[in-house]
């Protein structure tokens, strides 16, 4: 969630008002269901929001002694209000807001909330789910299944509704699973954001300084075919590291994610590799402007993670199983770097020896 919010939000505070509001003016109404088929759809995500959760566990083998706990089946705006509540949750303690900076710094953040709502507009029609590990009353994490977009997404791909249902369900309860099972798993990701945002003091001088090697590194990483956002090319060398750290931990979550709910998915999901065939092409789908607008926000990018994490996950499972696998919760320094992502065997080699 934090990558593609990124390209919509400045070091300056954020109107956090401002950007529920934008959000919700701009954001597109969702599919239109009978009443009694939008209701069974609402009651089956918060049910298989629960059994999902026992699945994942019994193929990751973490969670144990948890208590099981059903979602909350929102609509998009419900989604977008989710969304600010808990990006305000992590943003604000990395970035306090200086009430000594007077009216350019109201300007600067009411502009800051126009952004972000923009963005969430645009993300609040694609969105199945998200755990938020710093939302919810107690702050102490939400899960959240936007029903609409499951709706929409299912009819796009012309599969069995319980079954993609269960399958998102399942991508989303891993996610609850990694915080609520890694004790330490939420600081540390609250700490590695606030680093990045804390580090963000590039002047525009500094950014043209630096214009020609940006350009060199654009080219040079397009020609790879790894995708790059505007973020990824502004950075200085700290914030470089600082952001290949965050990008590391985010492309293990999701793809840990998608490897477990495909994993888990024969045994509750009959048609899984219809839907995983399906729904991998349409990640790839959409027009002139949703492509552009993919690329800008680092969309694209976003995928790419899901890919080349899932891809980690699958090669340490094959070599070491789930137990060996479950070495990359053991603390902050087992996680792998980016470019143990992209070569597993180096951090089987460095963890498992």
């Amino acid at each position: 969630m934090v990558r593609e919010l990124e390209a919509g939000i400045d070091r300056v505070p954020v109107a956090w008002g401002v950007a529920a509001s934008t959000a919700q003016r701009l954001m597109r109404p969702g599919p239109v269901l009978p009443l009694p088929e939008a209701e069974a759809t609402v009651a089956r995500l918060r049910d298989f929001s629960v059994s999902a959760e026992a699945h994942v566990r019994d193929v990751t083998g973490l969670g144990a002694g948890l208590p099981l706990r059903s979602g909350e089946v929102v609509d998009r705006p419900g989604w977008a209000q989710a969304a600010v509540v808990g990006l305000a949750a992590l943003m604000d303690d990395a970035m306090p807001a200086d009430d000594s900076a007077g009216v350019l710094a109201g300007v600067a953040a009411g502009t800051a909330g126009v952004q972000t709502g923009m963005v969430l507009a645009y993300l609040g029609s694609r969105v199945l789910g998200q755990y938020d590990p710093f939302g919810g009353a107690d702050g102490t994490g939400r899960l959240l299944l936007v029903a609409p977009n499951v709706v929409a997404a299912r009819q796009a791909l012309n599969v069995s509704a319980e079954d993609f249902e269960m399958w998102v369900c399942l991508h989303e309860a891993t996610h609850r699973l990694q915080f609520t099972s890694v004790p330490w798993l939420r600081t540390h990701f609250a700490a590695e954001v606030g680093g990045l945002l804390g580090s963000m003091d590039d002047t525009v001088s500094q950014v043209v300084t630096r214009l020609p090697e940006l350009i060199r590194s654009a080219r040079r990483r397009g020609a790879d075919g790894e995708p790059v956002t505007l973020m990824e090319l502004l950075q200085s060398p700290d914030q470089r590291v600082r952001l290949d750290r965050l990008i590391a931990l985010s492309t293990l979550l999701e793809g840990h994610a998608d490897h477990v709910m495909d994993a888990a998915g024969p045994a509750v999901v009959p048609s899984v590799a219809k839907i995983r065939t399906r729904f991998t092409a349409r990640r790839r789908g959409g027009g002139l402007l949703d492509r552009v607008l993919r690329v800008a926000l680092g969309v694209d990018a976003k995928v790419r993670q899901y890919a080349d994490g899932a891809q980690f996950t699958r090669h340490v499972v094959d070599e070491v199983g789930m137990a060996g696998f479950n070495e990359v919760w053991r603390s902050p320094e087992t996680l792998p770097s980016r470019a143990e992502i992209s070569e597993p065997r180096t951090w089987l080699d460095r963890v498992h020896g």
